[in-house]
């Protein structure tokens, strides 16, 4: 692949600045015609599919912070010379191409290809047929802005499949393709993984978790969980799940106060048999698979845990490995939480919605990375970039 200089490339950026705030009268009438589409039963998927002036300006934003950011191809990670005289320089290298695979979020076409890109690597956008009309024109966009710096369309390319060829294609592809960003559910994820023939890397469900310790302030409790509920419920790093301990010394009235106000918010309760009898309502959960389960809604499971480790392993068990939290006030208790919970962010008297590429200073995030490999976390400018390694030599062998 070919390897593009900086300026080039921040040249493309900015000219895609210029057709988005240019362009944003058609972007947002071709997002109203795939609003007047789709069908609102599910809120949280209709939230995501919204592009109005703020989102716009959000877009140039995502745009204008990844052209600001150093490039991240040809970064020395190492460099050293052996006893033989070779020196070895280890150095940042793109990947090639990447696909990544997402469902309604149009803003998703711009924050992928504005990394991949900047990145040196062509990128593949599948987006959902809901967001069919938005994502072609941004990706127009894309196009011209490309166009305009004498590079080629390939650099960015809109896939129009429908599952049947998506499926063949990912068996298949007729071009290199080096990784696959499944960006959506449970079900999106394992077609992916069940398919691809390259690497994927996930970015997972959220399920993410608060655990109130004996010692836990409510003055920090209640504002926490409320914004992590309910600040944005379609977003993978909202909260679903909230753990009780039993040995709070007012744990009825915990219970009953993080009910009470959730439940003011319009957030749905349900509670296990370990709780209910002291809340209001009457929604018992009754199938442990509900623990599993990503709410994307205004609603809420609580029950209650035996003391640190107990709630440790029920959440190891059943979260989704994004974004847990302890409320306490012992130190000792929030770091041996945090280094035991295996999530790609734990959090100590902090909501879960900070699990974001800019919250968390990266910049614009291609995605939430649930993997191990290669990194964890929001997948930034500098995680998509591989290494390689520069071995000069004068005619050493190996003996």
């Amino acid at each position: 692949m070919k390897l593009l200089n900086t300026d080039i490339k921040n040249a493309v950026l900015q000219s895609m600045i210029n057709y988005l705030d240019s362009d944003r009268q058609a972007i947002i009438a071709a997002n109203k015609k795939d609003l007047e589409a789709f069908d609102r039963d599910d809120q949280a998927l209709y939230d995501r599919l919204v592009v109005n002036d703020a989102k716009v300006d959000d877009m140039i934003r995502a745009v204008k912070e990844v052209k600001a950011q150093d490039d991240p191809v040809g970064t020395t990670i190492s460099a050293d010379t052996l006893e033989n005289g070779l020196s070895i320089t280890n150095k940042t290298a793109p990947f090639g191409t990447i696909m990544i695979i997402y469902e309604s979020r149009p803003d998703v076409t711009i924050e992928a290809a504005v990394l991949a890109f900047k990145a040196n690597n062509k990128i593949l956008l599948k987006g959902g047929k809901e967001a069919h009309n938005s994502n072609e024109a941004l990706v127009e966009c894309w196009h011209k802005s490309l166009k305009d710096n004498g590079l080629g369309e390939d650099w960015i390319q809109y896939l129009k499949m429908d599952r049947a060829t998506t499926q063949e294609f990912l068996r298949n592809p007729d071009q290199p393709l080096d990784l696959i960003v499944p960006r959506g559910g449970e079900r999106l994820i394992d077609f992916v993984k069940q398919h691809a023939k390259c690497a994927v890397l996930v970015s997972g469900r959220g399920n993410n978790f608060a655990y109130v310790a004996p010692d836990a302030d409510m003055e920090k409790v209640i504002p926490v969980i409320v914004n992590a509920k309910t600040d944005k419920i379609s977003g993978c790093n909202a909260l679903d799940k909230i753990l009780v301990d039993k040995n709070h010394p007012q744990f009825e009235q915990t219970l009953q106060k993080i009910e009470s106000v959730l439940s003011e918010k319009g957030v749905y309760v349900v509670a296990d048999s370990s709780v209910i009898d002291v809340l209001k309502t009457d929604d018992k959960i009754v199938d442990d698979e509900i623990w599993y389960e990503e709410f994307l809604a205004m609603k809420a499971a609580i029950s209650s845990v035996d003391g640190l480790d107990n709630a440790i392993d029920f959440i190891n068990t059943y979260s989704g490995g994004h974004s847990n939290i302890i409320l306490t006030e012992n130190r000792e208790d929030a770091e041996k939480f945090m280094e035991q919970i295996d999530s790609a962010a734990v959090y100590h008297n902090a909501s879960t919605r900070f699990t974001d590429g800019g919250q968390m200073g990266v910049g614009a995030e291609l995605a939430i990375s649930t993997d191990k490999l290669h990194h964890r976390g929001p997948l930034g400018l500098k995680q998509l970039v591989t290494n390689k390694y520069y071995v000069l030599g004068d005619g050493q062998i190996r003996k």
